[in-house]
Protein backbone atom coordinates (compact mmCIF):
# COMPACT_ATOMS: atom_id res chain seq x y z
CA UNK A 1 0.00 0.00 0.00
CA UNK A 2 1.15 3.47 -0.83
CA UNK A 3 0.83 5.97 2.45
CA UNK A 4 1.23 9.70 2.45
CA UNK A 5 2.49 11.19 5.95
CA UNK A 6 0.96 14.47 6.82
CA UNK A 7 3.15 15.65 10.14
CA UNK A 8 6.53 14.38 10.96
CA UNK A 9 6.82 14.75 14.51
CA UNK A 10 7.73 11.62 17.50
CA UNK A 11 4.39 9.89 15.69
CA UNK A 12 5.06 10.66 11.91
CA UNK A 13 8.43 8.94 12.30
CA UNK A 14 7.81 5.58 14.15
CA UNK A 15 4.57 5.38 11.85
CA UNK A 16 6.85 5.77 9.04
CA UNK A 17 8.90 2.83 10.42
CA UNK A 18 6.46 0.36 11.69
CA UNK A 19 4.63 0.85 7.92
CA UNK A 20 7.79 -0.15 6.09
CA UNK A 21 8.06 -2.93 8.33
CA UNK A 22 4.67 -4.13 7.42
CA UNK A 23 5.81 -4.30 3.57
CA UNK A 24 4.31 -0.46 2.69
CA UNK A 25 5.26 2.40 0.32
CA UNK A 26 5.51 5.67 2.25
CA UNK A 27 5.37 8.29 -1.16
CA UNK A 28 4.90 11.53 0.59
CA UNK A 29 6.34 13.14 3.80
CA UNK A 30 4.48 16.31 4.57
CA UNK A 31 5.45 18.92 7.33
CA UNK A 32 4.92 22.61 7.95
CA UNK A 33 8.08 23.24 5.87
CA UNK A 34 6.78 21.89 2.27
CA UNK A 35 2.85 22.26 2.46
CA UNK A 36 3.32 22.45 -1.35
CA UNK A 37 3.79 18.79 -1.39
CA UNK A 38 -0.23 18.56 -1.07
CA UNK A 39 0.05 19.02 -4.62
CA UNK A 40 2.59 16.57 -5.61
CA UNK A 41 2.19 13.48 -7.92
CA UNK A 42 3.80 11.82 -5.25
CA UNK A 43 1.00 12.97 -2.48
CA UNK A 44 -1.46 12.15 -4.86
CA UNK A 45 -0.26 8.51 -5.57
CA UNK A 46 -1.19 7.56 -2.09
CA UNK A 47 -3.73 5.29 -1.35
CA UNK A 48 -4.11 6.70 2.14
CA UNK A 49 -2.53 9.69 3.74
CA UNK A 50 -1.77 9.47 7.72
CA UNK A 51 -2.63 12.53 9.84
CA UNK A 52 -0.92 13.61 12.90
CA UNK A 53 -1.05 17.69 13.31
CA UNK A 54 -2.25 20.42 15.22
CA UNK A 55 -6.25 21.00 15.64
CA UNK A 56 -6.03 24.45 13.46
CA UNK A 57 -4.49 22.67 10.96
CA UNK A 58 -6.15 19.14 10.81
CA UNK A 59 -9.42 19.97 8.76
CA UNK A 60 -7.82 21.88 6.30
CA UNK A 61 -5.36 18.86 5.84
CA UNK A 62 -8.46 16.30 5.35
CA UNK A 63 -9.49 19.23 2.80
CA UNK A 64 -6.60 19.11 0.57
CA UNK A 65 -5.71 15.04 0.94
CA UNK A 66 -9.45 14.85 -0.58
CA UNK A 67 -8.80 17.42 -2.84
CA UNK A 68 -6.18 14.63 -4.86
CA UNK A 69 -8.42 11.79 -4.14
CA UNK A 70 -6.80 10.95 -1.39
CA UNK A 71 -8.54 9.09 2.05
CA UNK A 72 -7.25 10.24 5.36
CA UNK A 73 -6.30 8.33 8.31
CA UNK A 74 -6.05 11.00 11.39
CA UNK A 75 -5.16 10.92 15.14
CA UNK A 76 -5.74 15.21 15.79
CA UNK A 77 -8.14 16.25 17.91
CA UNK A 78 -10.35 19.26 18.51
CA UNK A 79 -11.62 20.36 15.09
CA UNK A 80 -14.92 18.37 15.92
CA UNK A 81 -16.63 21.24 17.10
CA UNK A 82 -16.07 23.59 14.45
CA UNK A 83 -16.17 21.36 11.63
CA UNK A 84 -17.41 18.16 12.45
CA UNK A 85 -20.64 18.66 10.78
CA UNK A 86 -18.81 19.72 7.24
CA UNK A 87 -16.63 16.21 7.58
CA UNK A 88 -19.82 14.16 8.27
CA UNK A 89 -21.40 16.07 5.41
CA UNK A 90 -18.22 15.03 3.22
CA UNK A 91 -18.66 12.11 4.18
CA UNK A 92 -21.62 11.52 3.33
CA UNK A 93 -20.69 12.74 -0.30
CA UNK A 94 -17.89 10.02 -0.56
CA UNK A 95 -14.97 10.99 1.10
CA UNK A 96 -13.07 9.03 3.70
CA UNK A 97 -12.30 10.14 6.79
CA UNK A 98 -10.56 7.39 9.40
CA UNK A 99 -10.92 9.38 12.96
CA UNK A 100 -9.90 8.31 16.04
CA UNK A 101 -8.73 9.92 19.17
CA UNK A 102 -6.48 6.61 20.46
CA UNK A 103 -4.94 4.10 18.19
CA UNK A 104 -3.86 1.90 20.48
CA UNK A 105 -5.91 -1.37 20.66
CA UNK A 106 -5.37 -1.84 24.59
CA UNK A 107 -7.33 1.61 24.21
CA UNK A 108 -10.01 0.48 22.01
CA UNK A 109 -10.65 -2.18 24.52
CA UNK A 110 -10.74 -0.57 27.36
CA UNK A 111 -13.25 1.68 25.90
CA UNK A 112 -15.43 -0.79 25.77
CA UNK A 113 -14.95 -1.75 29.12
CA UNK A 114 -15.82 1.51 30.06
CA UNK A 115 -18.92 1.42 28.21
CA UNK A 116 -19.86 -1.95 29.66
CA UNK A 117 -19.08 -0.80 32.71
CA UNK A 118 -20.90 2.61 32.34
CA UNK A 119 -24.28 0.73 31.45
CA UNK A 120 -23.78 -1.38 34.88
CA UNK A 121 -23.04 1.33 37.18
CA UNK A 122 -26.00 3.69 35.95
CA UNK A 123 -27.90 1.60 38.31
CA UNK A 124 -25.97 2.37 41.34
CA UNK A 125 -25.99 6.18 42.34
CA UNK A 126 -24.16 5.56 45.05
CA UNK A 127 -21.12 5.63 43.46
CA UNK A 128 -19.64 9.03 41.91
CA UNK A 129 -17.46 8.96 38.83
CA UNK A 130 -14.57 10.68 38.02
CA UNK A 131 -11.25 10.43 35.59
CA UNK A 132 -7.79 11.32 35.52
CA UNK A 133 -5.31 11.28 32.53
CA UNK A 134 -2.05 11.72 32.82
CA UNK A 135 0.46 12.52 29.99
CA UNK A 136 4.20 13.67 28.87
CA UNK A 137 5.35 17.78 29.69
CA UNK A 138 5.06 18.41 26.24
CA UNK A 139 1.61 18.14 25.93
CA UNK A 140 -0.12 21.22 25.83
CA UNK A 141 -3.83 20.35 25.52
CA UNK A 142 -5.64 18.77 28.32
CA UNK A 143 -8.26 16.92 28.78
CA UNK A 144 -6.57 14.50 25.99
CA UNK A 145 -8.64 13.62 22.76
CA UNK A 146 -9.20 10.19 24.94
CA UNK A 147 -9.89 11.16 27.99
CA UNK A 148 -12.72 13.58 25.96
CA UNK A 149 -13.74 10.35 24.58
CA UNK A 150 -14.05 8.15 27.55
CA UNK A 151 -15.64 10.91 29.26
CA UNK A 152 -18.85 11.18 26.18
CA UNK A 153 -19.23 7.66 26.87
CA UNK A 154 -19.91 8.02 30.03
CA UNK A 155 -22.15 11.03 30.35
CA UNK A 156 -24.13 9.33 27.46
CA UNK A 157 -24.69 6.07 30.03
CA UNK A 158 -25.10 7.54 33.52
CA UNK A 159 -28.06 9.60 33.76
CA UNK A 160 -26.52 11.12 36.87
CA UNK A 161 -23.91 13.17 34.63
CA UNK A 162 -24.78 15.94 32.35
CA UNK A 163 -21.74 16.28 30.86
CA UNK A 164 -18.09 16.50 31.99
CA UNK A 165 -15.45 19.60 32.66
CA UNK A 166 -12.46 20.45 34.65
CA UNK A 167 -12.34 22.14 38.25
CA UNK A 168 -15.53 21.22 39.35
CA UNK A 169 -17.17 20.13 42.30
CA UNK A 170 -20.94 19.88 40.66
CA UNK A 171 -22.12 16.46 41.29
CA UNK A 172 -24.17 16.60 38.32
CA UNK A 173 -20.60 17.26 35.71
CA UNK A 174 -17.87 14.38 35.18
CA UNK A 175 -14.77 15.57 36.90
CA UNK A 176 -11.92 15.36 34.76
CA UNK A 177 -7.89 15.90 36.27
CA UNK A 178 -5.17 16.09 34.30
CA UNK A 179 -1.28 15.67 34.91
CA UNK A 180 1.26 16.60 32.75
CA UNK A 181 4.78 14.64 34.06
CA UNK A 182 8.02 13.48 32.62
CA UNK A 183 7.83 11.29 29.68
CA UNK A 184 4.46 9.57 30.18
CA UNK A 185 2.83 8.30 26.86
CA UNK A 186 -0.42 8.09 28.29
CA UNK A 187 -2.51 6.77 31.49
CA UNK A 188 -6.07 7.22 31.89
CA UNK A 189 -7.79 5.92 34.70
CA UNK A 190 -11.45 6.04 35.78
CA UNK A 191 -12.61 5.67 39.66
CA UNK A 192 -16.05 4.91 40.70
CA UNK A 193 -16.28 5.89 44.34
CA UNK A 194 -18.43 5.23 47.37
CA UNK A 195 -18.75 5.17 51.26
CA UNK A 196 -18.50 1.36 50.85
CA UNK A 197 -15.31 0.89 48.27
CA UNK A 198 -13.64 2.37 45.00
CA UNK A 199 -14.06 0.98 41.84
CA UNK A 200 -11.02 1.18 39.40
CA UNK A 201 -10.35 0.72 35.60
CA UNK A 202 -6.76 2.25 34.21
CA UNK A 203 -5.01 2.02 31.17
CA UNK A 204 -1.38 2.28 30.93
CA UNK A 205 0.66 3.15 28.15
CA UNK A 206 4.53 1.58 27.92
CA UNK A 207 4.96 3.97 25.15
CA UNK A 208 3.36 5.44 21.53
CA UNK A 209 4.45 2.32 19.49
CA UNK A 210 1.22 0.66 19.73
CA UNK A 211 -0.36 4.19 18.95
CA UNK A 212 1.31 3.99 15.95
CA UNK A 213 0.44 0.26 15.16
CA UNK A 214 -2.95 0.88 15.39
CA UNK A 215 -3.11 4.11 12.79
CA UNK A 216 -0.96 1.62 10.55
CA UNK A 217 -3.83 -0.52 10.73
CA UNK A 218 -6.43 1.82 10.45
CA UNK A 219 -4.83 3.01 7.00
CA UNK A 220 -5.00 -0.88 5.50
CA UNK A 221 -8.84 -0.91 6.81
CA UNK A 222 -9.41 2.69 5.30
CA UNK A 223 -8.27 1.64 2.06
CA UNK A 224 -10.69 -1.09 1.72
CA UNK A 225 -13.29 1.49 2.52
CA UNK A 226 -14.98 4.52 2.55
CA UNK A 227 -16.90 6.92 4.62
CA UNK A 228 -16.52 8.20 8.07
CA UNK A 229 -14.88 5.43 9.73
CA UNK A 230 -14.20 4.80 13.92
CA UNK A 231 -12.13 2.58 15.90
CA UNK A 232 -15.27 0.37 16.53
CA UNK A 233 -15.80 -0.23 12.47
CA UNK A 234 -12.17 -1.71 12.05
CA UNK A 235 -12.89 -4.03 15.69
CA UNK A 236 -16.31 -4.44 15.65
CA UNK A 237 -17.15 -4.05 19.11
Amino acid sequence: MKIALIGYGKMGKMIEQIAKDRGHDIVSIIDIDNQQDFDSEAFASADVAIEFTAPQAAYGNYLKAWAKGVKVVSGSTGWMKEHGDEVRKACEEGKTLFWASNFSIGVAIFSAVNRYLAGIMNQFPQYDVEMEETHHVHKLDHPSGTAITLAEELVERLDRKEAWAENTTDPKMLRIDHIRRGEVAGIHTIRYDSEADLITITHDAHSRKGFALGAVLAAEYTKEHQGLLTISDMFHF
